[in-house]
């Protein structure tokens, strides 16, 4: 009976403040009233109600605790709250106040009647964190609590006039509790009553599925929420879906398949995006602009960010780090600096990505000189290089022999808390010991070692090369020694 009421009540759309039957409907499996006060005792209903409507803010709660010392059970605190439901804080308070003081042992179906009143108020956040309350509540039986809380939202809707996103802040809250078949299921029940939740909460739960449980499993659950049968056959029903996706949708997808390597897919999902009739915006274009980047494919992304411009769509960082990143790995060190060059006209300020593309693109370019120009600027805005972007740079100055300026951004990079990775700390011990700096290249394995990085034959016979051009034969000698006694506990022969 209820889901029928919650059908009539979705095909009318009627506002949260309109209740479909009046109050003195109330099923009584919704609400079972298991405790009636005896008869010389004043009926908590009423009488809690008329305080906490009628009394001055501090004397109502001294005066309900005195009168009730003992509380109330979850049905009273329900239909209290129901009397309350057009002054929703007040009502968020008096629960607040049950559960501070011990006047109440919360149920689910108490539970449901507060986060349907906080939810027809759209105070969404406090009815999300009291939905997570909720099913953090032990259960009487093997049901899953989030079930079972459904259940009482579908059976209590219509008698506390709650809105219809009430159960997409279920689904969201599951989602945030990492219940993800309960959001899937859960999902799927609100469907079968032909209750379509919003696009958003379809896209969360796509997108968490997707980071979950891959790419494909994300996608299934896309066709599965949004996608109608193609009802070929008389017993292949034909499901309409009332939400369609929009362009957040397919931007999920794309990202996760790119993210997933599986570039032939974000294609796929591009052209589905296209063939609804969905148009694409610049973060769309900027998703595919990567796949084609990854794929070495530099003239297509070019070609995407001009049909970007002639749509008039103005580029983003996010478009313009993309596009920079690609022409970079390509060695098209030129064209991404003219890039970098118009998103600073347009006003728009790089970011650390920005920069560590422009490194890695000089450093692959072998000019060293504008690699540390661009590190420097970084460094002035206050931005921190990752320890992988730091590393090609330390091996272009070892390269040209300046060692001590490496030597310097591996002090930089401690002092702001950046690990060097063990390739940096090689290659600068390397250098080191060429240029017969044996003390500091000692002082830097030792702080390797330290970090956990493991000692190689390279970094061996570095030492053993510098102590020979400084004729320190007792050092190369224990070396050697050494390099052998490890050759040996690693196996070998």
């Amino acid at each position: 009976m209820a889901t029928q009421i919650l059908k009539t009540h979705h095909v009318l759309s009627r506002t949260p403040k309109e209740p479909l039957i009046p109050l003195y409907f109330f099923s009584s499996s919704a609400f079972p009233d298991t405790t009636s006060p005896p008869s010389d005792q004043p009926d908590p209903i009423s009488t809690v109600t008329s305080i906490l409507t009628h009394n001055r803010s501090k004397s109502r709660w001294s005066t309900v605790l005195t009168l009730f010392p003992s509380g109330f059970t979850p049905f009273q605190f329900s239909q209290i709250t129901l009397q309350l439901k057009n002054n929703p804080h007040l009502a968020l308070r008096f629960f607040l106040f049950t559960q501070h003081k011990s006047l109440c042992n919360h149920d689910l179906s108490s539970y449901s009647t507060i986060i349907h009143i906080l939810s027809r108020a759209r105070l969404k956040t406090r009815a999300r964190e009291l939905i997570r309350l909720a099913i953090r509540t032990p259960g009487i039986d093997n049901e899953p609590t989030h079930f079972k809380l459904f259940e009482l939202l579908v059976k209590t809707y219509n008698q506390c006039g709650s809105a219809p996103f009430v159960f997409d802040l279920l689904v969201k809250s599951c989602l945030q509790m990492k219940r993800l078949d309960g959001s899937i299921e859960i999902v799927r029940m609100l469907m079968s009553r032909r209750i379509s939740p919003q696009v958003c909460t379809c896209n969360a739960l796509i997108s968490e599925v997707s980071k979950c449980c891959g790419a494909s499993k994300g996608y299934e659950v896309y066709k599965e929420v949004f996608v109608v049968g193609n009802g070929e056959s008389e017993s292949d029903v034909k499901r309409v879906s009332k939400v369609r996706p929009n362009v957040h949708t397919f931007n999920a997808l794309m990202l996760c398949f790119y993210r997933e390597g599986l570039l032939e897919k974000v294609r796929e999902v591009w052209c589905e995006m296209e063939s609804l009739g969905c148009v694409p915006n610049s973060y769309s274009y900027s998703v595919l602009m990567a796949a084609f980047c990854e794929e070495g494919k530099v003239r297509e992304a070019e070609d995407l960010w001009a049909e970007m411009k002639v749509k008039g769509l103005e580029p983003d960082i996010v478009a313009f780090n993309t596009l920079i990143d690609g022409l970079c790995k390509s060695g098209e060190i030129i064209r991404a600096e003219e890039l970098f060059t118009e998103m600073e006209l347009n006003g728009i300020k790089a970011t650390c990505v920005t920069y560590e593309n422009l490194i890695n693109g000089y450093c692959k370019a072998a000019d060293i000189n504008s690699a540390m120009l661009i590190y420097r600027d970084m460094c002035r805005k206050d931005f921190r290089p990752q320890s992988l972007t730091v590393e090609p740079l330390i091996r272009g100055l070892c390269d040209k022999g300046m060692v001590l300026e490496a030597l310097e951004i591996m002090k930089a990079m401690r002092e702001v808390g950046v690990c060097p990775t063990g390739i940096s700390y090689e290659l600068l011990i390397k250098g080191l010991c060429v240029d017969g700096k044996m003390e500091e290249a000692l002082k830097l394995q030792a702080e390797m070692v330290g970090k956990g990085f493991k000692l190689n034959l390279e970094i061996y016979d570095a030492f053993i090369d510098g102590y020979l051009r400084q004729g320190n034969e007792e050092m190369v000698t224990m070396l050697r020694k050494e390099v052998l006694e490890t050759h040996k506990e690693q196996g070998g022969n």
